[in-house]
């Protein structure tokens, strides 16, 4: 099913994401437990919003061909919402971080973070047609 097919591409990026953060925030002692605690939820919320993005985006591509002013309407009103709130979730954990495991780290979470989620948007975009190209 799709869900099975989300949940697993969701787990392979979250294994790779994982490393790659480890490779990029170095921490040691209870700084360190605190960090991957609190990643670790907000991993778990972020793949609730991207599991909304990929719903939203299947909703775009199935009515596509038959968009109109109400339909795009509404998706691009979720499109903007789900974007803020990807964008309080890392606010919010940038908060949780530098609290429990300092600044520097809560600024390598948020930059990195925000690095991938822009490669990700980006090649998104690359590959959905824009509103009207294929008319």
């Amino acid at each position: 099913s799709n869900t099975e097919d989300v949940d697993l591409i969701q787990s392979i990026y979250g294994k790779e994401k994982k490393t790659i953060v480890a490779e990029f925030i170095k921490l040691e002692g209870a700084q360190n437990d605190a960090f991957w605690k609190l990643y670790d939820e907000y991993e778990n919320e972020r793949k609730v919003l991207g599991k909304q993005r990929i719903a939203l985006l299947e909703r775009y591509a199935n009515s596509y061909m038959t968009l109109d002013d109400a339909t795009t309407d509404q998706i691009m009103k979720d499109m903007m919402a789900l974007g803020v709130k990807t964008d309080k979730l890392i606010y919010t954990y940038y908060g949780k971080i530098k609290k429990a495991s300092g600044v520097k780290a809560a600024a390598q979470f948020t930059q990195l973070e925000s690095y991938l989620l822009s490669v990700i948007r980006a090649s998104i975009l690359d590959k959905i047609p824009f509103i009207g190209e294929l008319d």
